[in-house]
């Protein structure tokens, strides 16, 4: 672990201690049991142990748990509110869009039920109550992308409670009391809503305290209008569109093996912006067909080739992007070698020259995550694959093979938990999106004076002959009907 990273654990453990401290003030200043502070700390430890939770998730949770105490206490002191009105379920929804992990929303759920029971002087058919609908909030918005998605989530809080109340109330005569309806049917059904109002209001300021990446934020970030993306579609249309492509291989290949495929995909449209600075210089730019390296020295060439991922991180963090998606630009190069330039400094080295290969590597880290490897791979076999001279299925597939196992043999999945059975799942993905995407096209018979040649039908696509007699035309003869394929 590095010094910074020790460093950042002792920062989050002083927080969390001065967290527990000011909850436990705050439950003696109040008159509330000291045993709410101490399940706190429990609470921490069945995390750390179970899950090995990183102290800044502990952080941010007892944040949460801390803001509900506080919410239910102000609540039920100072106002005639009824106590089901208070969105108790909130905490978990917040929990599953801000982290996505079903250990840590059972447990947020369970702790915030708990805390509003006991503040609340509940029984346990509040406690039972509040738990429920809280885990059917959060299941409901697993993988939202939609805000409407939140609201269907906030009926379901509704429902559940409303299906606890009648469960838990043997004498079905009190519904028809006034009372009944206005201090718990009414708050339990509005319960679910006002829990769904909350979270759309303040996901954003979670999501910016916390330093996390929800679903919508990354598609916000997919916007083809935002500036860095706007800029690579203007300046480096060879690289944008390069990056297109890596970003649909290696959403498919993140669908294939359950990662994350909307943080893959939006990874990849940033993961090269570093060539914004020098366009020119990689092959893709190179519109007019002359390459810049021809010019310079190999080691001039590496500079230029390596200052595209420190240039790529410094843009990032100058248009203040999460750390999630800067990850992706120095670790999808990982420290693989630069092979063409590494040989070509070879041969232009004199007898008593020797090559360092470490200078002609990438600086790293290798990919951390398997969204980070899965983009590596992707945007290695897309180059790869269009450097063949035909990309036949068959050449394709082997290209592919090749590619992956190379970046395997040298050691650029050794950090990243990909499986080899997810590994060959990986391969096997890219493989069909590139043979779709290199199918071969119908060749149509070349138009003389407005018309089709002497005996030749009159619908190109309607038979295997007219094929046959058009599969020798130029292509440039049918450029008029590219578009059918």
């Amino acid at each position: 672990m590095t010094v910074r990273g020790k460093e950042d654990i002792v920062a989050y453990m002083v927080a969390g201690i001065f967290v527990i401290l000011a909850l436990w003030v705050f439950c003696w200043v109040i008159g509330y049991s000291l045993i709410i502070p101490l399940f706190l700390i429990f609470l921490g430890i069945h995390l750390v142990f179970s899950c090995r939770t990183p102290p800044k998730i502990f952080l941010r949770l007892g944040l949460l748990l801390v803001i509900i105490v506080c919410a239910a206490h102000a609540i039920f002191r100072y106002t005639d509110i009824p106590v089901y009105y208070v969105p108790v379920a909130e905490i978990a929804i917040l929990t599953m869009l801000l982290f996505n992990d079903f250990h840590l929303v059972f447990v947020m759920a369970l702790a915030s039920s708990i805390f509003a029971s006991y503040i609340f002087g509940g029984d346990f058919g509040m406690l039972l109550t509040f738990f429920v609908g809280s885990l059917a909030g959060a299941y409901a918005v697993r993988e939202a992308r939609l805000r409407g998605q939140i609201i269907g989530a906030g009926a379901c809080v509704s429902i559940v409670h409303v299906a606890c109340l009648v469960l838990l109330t043997p004498d079905y005569h009190v519904f028809l009391t006034k009372n009944f309806v206005v201090s718990y049917l009414y708050p339990l059904i509005a319960n679910g809503f006002i829990a769904a109002f909350l979270v759309i209001a303040t996901l954003k300021v979670f999501e910016y305290l916390f330093g996390v990446l929800t679903n919508y934020s990354l598609l916000e970030l997919s916007d083809f209008n935002q500036p860095l993306l706007k800029r690579l579609i203007l300046e480096a249309p060879g690289t944008y569109h390069h990056s297109l492509i890596v970003s649909n291989l290696a959403e498919g290949a993140a669908d294939v093996i359950g990662a994350n495929s909307l943080l893959t995909r939006v990874g990849a449209y940033y993961h090269d912006i570093g060539k914004l600075i020098k366009s020119e210089y990689f092959t893709e730019n190179q519109i007019l067909g002359r390459n810049k390296h021809d010019d310079i020295e190999p080691s001039m060439s590496r500079l230029v080739i390596l200052n595209h991922v420190k240039e790529g991180v410094d843009l990032a963090r100058q248009h203040h992007l999460n750390e999630t998606i800067i990850d992706f630009i120095p670790q999808h190069h990982g420290t693989s070698l630069m092979h063409y330039f590494y040989q070509k400094a070879i041969e232009g080295a004199k007898e008593d020259e020797g090559v360092d290969e470490s200078d002609f590597r990438y600086p790293g880290p290798k990919p951390q995550t398997r969204e980070t490897a899965i983009t590596m791979l992707a945007d290695s076999v897309e180059g790869a694959t269009r450097a063949l001279d035909e990309p036949t299925p068959t050449k394709i597939e082997e290209t592919v093979k090749k590619v992956i196992n190379n970046k395997f043999i040298d050691g650029q999945l050794d950090e990243c938990h990909l499986t080899l059975k997810e590994i060959n799942k990986i391969s096997a993905t890219f493989t069909r999106m590139l043979s779709a995407m290199y199918h071969g096209r119908v060749k149509y018979p070349e138009k003389k004076n407005g018309s089709l040649k002497k005996g030749e039908p009159k619908d190109a696509g309607s038979s295997p002959k007219s094929t046959e007699k058009g599969s020798n035309q130029p292509t440039a003869d049918r450029t008029y009907n590219q578009g059918d394929s």
